[in-house]
């Protein structure tokens, strides 16, 4: 049915394959949501920052 060669192909694809799938959902679950959530975080503590500088400036 196979060769060695094509058989050793066909794991390489689906190594990659698979890698490439778990990576997808590890950056989707875990690196997206941290990326965003440091994102908001840091926009809110400008923001009180801004607001605490004004009262101190009054």
């Amino acid at each position: 049915m196979f060769e060695f060669d094509q058989y050793l192909g066909f794991l390489a694809f689906l190594t990659i394959l698979t890698i490439g799938f778990w990576l997808m959902i590890f950056l989707i679950t875990f690196v997206v949501p941290y990326w965003i959530g440091g994102s908001i975080l840091e926009l809110i503590k400008e923001k009180q920052e801004e607001k605490k500088a004004k009262r101190e400036a009054l």
